[in-house]
């Protein structure tokens, strides 16, 4: 059985193999302050176009959300989110369960618009009443988002200014990053460092077998962050784990080029959906493809391939997602491709 159902179904990139092997007797000191930590951080803030801020690595996706927006917001504030944003839709509460309410706005494929976000935020800071209600502190967004969209760097640009105009930080969930920016036209590494107050690089799903690699620029933001992230259970004893496998990621660019790959991948898949005659759910451009299929199509392709099955729609068809990913063979993706070839005829 072949999997497209994540893209986290494989360990780690060889190339992240191969330096944890080699520096596995080494001995240094823990909890981040050793010489693996540095390197990767150093590595980053170069890539990010030599800017100050501190790095963190953090286990996992949904304990850096919760541990960097649990630390931004005072008692009263609740953090921003499109509906279907993952601390709103794909994390058991973590966020509401350090007391701070998740503010939903709708989405508009998948993102938060500038408008929405002035709205939200007008609507309180304008209130009369407004010391009864709970108070927009952090704008929460994806990039790419749930549904593999990207924002653009003018929707950024506009996101970040609304910001600043309410006094609200500007963090971004940075699970899939190496895919979104290899999807996008006109977004850099270097534009999310610039705009965002804090944003992760995603390693679990981009290469490593585990760890996020947190970027802080806002000197509020970095204030005893480690004895935050200890309080919650999110400073590793062995932090060295983090910086040797970001350190492999980093070198010559191998985190874009994973996500390159995986992209090209992706685009390729597309593609033959769309010639087998089958109907793209929205309009990715990353390695996550959603796409409707009738029961008959979702029989063929589940006897060979494992995917995700996100909905179903009106007329009985079925909304799935695929997923590419670094650790996709190309040999199992011209296999797929062939047999998507074949949903014409079902």
């Amino acid at each position: 059985m072949h999997q497209f159902q994540c893209d986290y179904i494989a360990g780690c990139h060889p190339a992240v193999l191969k330096a944890l092997c080699e520096t596995n007797l080494e001995e240094v000191p823990g909890y981040g302050e050793d010489v693996f930590c540095k390197e990767a951080s150093d590595m980053i803030r170069a890539a990010c176009g030599g800017i100050d801020a501190d790095v963190h690595f953090l286990s996992g996706g949904t304990q850096t959300n919760l541990t960097l927006i649990a630390a931004a917001l005072r008692p009263h504030q609740g953090v921003v989110s499109a509906s279907s944003g993952h601390i709103e839709a794909h994390e058991t509460g973590a966020i509401e369960s350090t007391g701070h309410k998740v503010m939903t706005v709708p989405e508009v494929d998948g993102k938060v618009t500038a408008e929405a976000l002035r709205r939200l935020c007008a609507d309180y800071f304008e209130n009369e009443e407004k010391v009864l209600l709970v108070q927009p502190g952090l704008l929460y967004i994806s990039f790419p988002t749930e549904t593999g969209t990207i924002y653009s760097l003018a929707e950024l640009e506009e996101l970040a200014a609304v910001c600043r105009e309410y006094g609200l930080f500007f963090y971004i969930d940075g699970a899939r990053l190496a895919y979104g920016l290899a999807a996008s036209p006109d977004v850099t590494l270097k534009d999310i460092a610039r705009l965002a107050d804090a944003f992760y690089l995603g390693g679990t799903k981009c290469g490593t077998l585990a760890c996020e690699a947190l970027v802080i620029k806002n000197p509020t933001l970095k204030r005893d962050f480690p004895a935050l992230m200890r309080q919650r259970g999110a400073l590793l004893a062995k932090g060295r784990l983090g910086g040797v496998q970001f350190a492999a990621l980093m070198k010559d660019g191998l985190y874009f080029e994973i996500g390159k790959q995986a992209v090209e991948g992706a685009m390729r898949l597309r593609k033959a959906f769309i010639e087998a005659g089958c109907e793209m759910e929205g309009g990715s451009p990353t390695n996550q493809q959603f796409v409707r299929i009738t029961k008959k199509q979702a029989e063929m392709l589940s006897k060979k391939y494992r995917y995700e099955l996100c909905g179903k729609t009106d007329d009985g068809r079925f909304i799935v997602r695929f997923c590419t990913a670094w650790s996709t063979r190309p040999e199992v993706l011209e296999e797929l491709i062939a047999d998507v070839g074949t949903l014409r005829r079902a």
